[in-house]
C-alpha cells in the first residue's frame, strides 16, 4: 500500500506527483491569471474542461464496470455545478478568490506572472447534464437516483482538528491548502512563499463570507447498479 503525502510536493508519495488528475491538453496558458474556471473564461476553456471530464469519468465507469457483477451497486459523491451554463453563476468561489490572492502577490512581485498564467487546477465540478451524459454514453451502468446537497464552506467548523480561534476564513483556507499546496509548490517551486498565500487567501474568504454566510459548494450524490453483463 502506498500512502500519499498531502503535506508537501516533494518525493515519490507526493499527492501532487501521484495525481491521476490532469490539466485538459493545450490549456496551459489560456486561462491568464485564473487557475479554474471562471465566469468570464472564453467558451473554449468550458469545452476543454468538460471534454477531459468526460473522458476521464468515462474511463473510471468502464473500469468499475470490469470489477462489478450485474446488478451491482455503485454509490458516488463528488463537488459540482447545480447550472450547465458556467458563465451564469460562480460555483466555485474559493478557487476565484485563490486567483486573486495570487495575481495580488504577482502585482507585490511576490510572484511571477508566468508562473501564475501556467498555473490551472486540474479538477473539474460537472453538471447534472454532464455526468448524464457521460454514465449514459459509458453504457455499463443504469444512474437510478441522483441528489444533490449544498455544503457550507466551513462545514468543518465544529471538528477537532481545528484551533478554536480559527475563523471561517481560516478553516476554508486550511481545507484548500491541504490539497493544493503541493500543486502549488511543484508548479511555482521555492519562489512562492505558501504560508503567505494562505494567509491572505484566509482573509479574502472571511472578508466574502462576510457579506454572503451561506456560501456553499454544491455536492452531487449518485446512485448507480451494474448493468446485467451479456
Amino acid at each position: 500500500m502506498s500512502v500519499k503525502n498531502m503535506n508537501s510536493g516533494d518525493g515519490e508519495t507526493s499527492y501532487a506527483n501521484n495525481s491521476a488528475f490532469q490539466i485538459p491538453q493545450g490549456l496551459e496558458k489560456n486561462t491568464k491569471e485564473n487557475i479554474y474556471i471562471a465566469t468570464t473564461s472564453p467558451p473554449h476553456v468550458f469545452e476543454a474542461y468538460s471534454k477531459q471530464f468526460e473522458r476521464d469519468f468515462t474511463t473510471f465507469l468502464k473500469l468499475r464496470g470490469e470489477e462489478i457483477r450485474g446488478g451491482g451497486r455503485m454509490v458516488l459523491g463528488f463537488l459540482g455545478k447545480s447550472v450547465a451554463d458556467p458563465t451564469s453563476k460562480d460555483e466555485f468561489k474559493p478557487y476565484t478568490l485563490l486567483s486573486e490572492t495570487l495575481s495580488a502577490m504577482v502585482s507585490e512581485g511576490l510572484v511571477k506572472e508566468d508562473n501564475l498564467h501556467s498555473f490551472n487546477i486540474p479538477i473539474f465540478g460537472p453538471s447534472i447534464q454532464e455526468i448524464e451524459a457521460a454514465v449514459e454514453s459509458e453504457g455499463s451502468f443504469n444512474l437510478d437516483k441522483m441528489e444533490f446537497v449544498f455544503v457550507p464552506w466551513d462545514a468543518g467548523e465544529d471538528c477537532n482538528n481545528y484551533e478554536k480561534t480559527d475563523t471561517s476564513g481560516k478553516i476554508v483556507a486550511k481545507c484548500v491548502r491541504a490539497f493544493l499546496e503541493p500543486l502549488l509548490v511543484v508548479h511555482f517551486g521555492s519562489s512562492i512563499n505558501v504560508d503567505r498565500v494562505f494567509d491572505v487567501y484566509a482573509e479574502k474568504v472571511e472578508e466574502h463570507l462576510s457579506i454572503d454566510e451561506s456560501s456553499s459548494y454544491f455536492f452531487h450524490v449518485i446512485s448507480l447498479t451494474r448493468k446485467t453483463k451479456t
